[in-house]
């Protein structure tokens, strides 16, 4: 599915997430986690790469994920739910890539989040957020480098689309693009979000929905 996603998958995945979104519960540990009786999309990204903006619009709702302007501040898996009864789980994990951060946060990090993806059997696909003003950085091709290694089908969605020219847009979708085409577990195709405009929205929660299904 490309950015002109089929229209059943955008109208029935615009109805799922015009229902009921919750937070069920955050974990800074694996022991902390929910039961694993739910498909989960988990959304990874760089600090300050637009994920909890991001996710508010999928959702339609301003406060369901936090945002912050100190990278790093998430440090734990966040967990929601979808519908009711609840079809799926969405997972924000913690941003990556902050130069600020202590190194043991940074292990931290790594461990929980290598675990998770590789012992994690309702995990459907992550989607990994890359920002359009500066394409992919050798810290997402880490996280990529991680996926492929867990055997986790992931997607590139560019972020802050809005933010460049339509020509600077289109050169960096063309790099993802032949960088996603490097990596066993990607995605052959990208698509392009701006969580301000709303563009790309639609087929975001569609890319959800066909994850799961």
């Amino acid at each position: 599915m490309s950015d002109e996603a089929q229209p059943d998958l955008v109208e029935s995945a615009r109805k799922l997430f015009a229902g009921p979104i919750s937070f069920l519960k955050s974990a800074p540990g694996l022991e902390f986690l929910p039961a694993a009786d739910l498909p989960e999309v988990a959304f990874a990204g760089r600090s300050n790469v637009g994920k909890s903006s991001l996710l508010n619009a999928l959702a339609n709702r301003n406060g369901l994920a936090r945002t912050s302007n100190t990278p790093g501040r998430t440090q734990e898996l966040n967990f929601f739910e979808v519908g009711a009864p609840p079809l799926l789980r969405l997972v924000d994990m913690p941003g990556y890539g902050f130069a600020e951060a202590p190194k043991d946060i940074v292990r931290k990090w790594r461990f929980l989040v290598n675990d998770f993806l590789r012992g994690r059997a309702t995990l459907k696909r992550a989607l990994v957020l890359i920002d359009s003003r500066h394409g992919v950085k050798d810290v997402d091709r880490e996280v990529m480098e991680m996926l492929d290694k867990a055997a986790v089908s992931y997607r590139l969605v560019l972020t802050k689309a809005d933010k460049v020219k339509a020509s600077a847009l289109e050169t960096v979708c063309a790099e993802v693009v032949a960088e996603a085409r490097k990596h066993a577990a990607a995605h052959p195709e990208i698509l392009k979000t701006s969580s301000e405009k709303g563009m790309g929205v639609p087929e975001l929660r569609a890319a959800v929905l066909e994850a799961v299904l």
